[in-house]
């Protein structure tokens, strides 16, 4: 067996920001489930997605992100403009609630 080298792999902090907005203001399962934590937790929530009459917002915000991953609004505008680095944990969370792989949403740099 010949051993080659592996190439440590950088992530690109900026574009995968970019990433994570684009989950926030488009992807369904994101804002069914924001939907769902911030109405269900003050028990105004079934959980029946499906025969809600409650007119879902085209995107959610940072604010209301931000309230079901417990972090504050300027946490997630930090990780969203590269500022800061989401803790793996979070990334995971993403993963879970959106339905979209943790490949799909880091960027590394080439």
């Amino acid at each position: 067996m010949t051993m080659e080298e592996v190439l440590r792999k950088v992530i690109d902090w900026e574009a995968t920001g970019v990433n994570l907005q684009e989950l926030r203001m488009h992807n369904y399962n994101l804002r069914r489930y924001v939907c769902f934590k911030l109405r269900a937790d003050s028990g105004n929530c079934s959980g029946d997605c499906m025969n809600c009459k409650k007119e879902m917002d085209r995107s959610i915000s940072r604010s209301e992100l931000g309230a079901v991953m417990n972090v504050s609004e300027s946490v997630v505008a930090n990780w969203e403009g590269a500022r800061s680095r989401p803790e793996i944990e979070d990334l995971f969370l993403y993963c879970d609630i959106s339905g979209v792989p943790l490949s799909e949403i880091l960027v590394f740099e080439e």
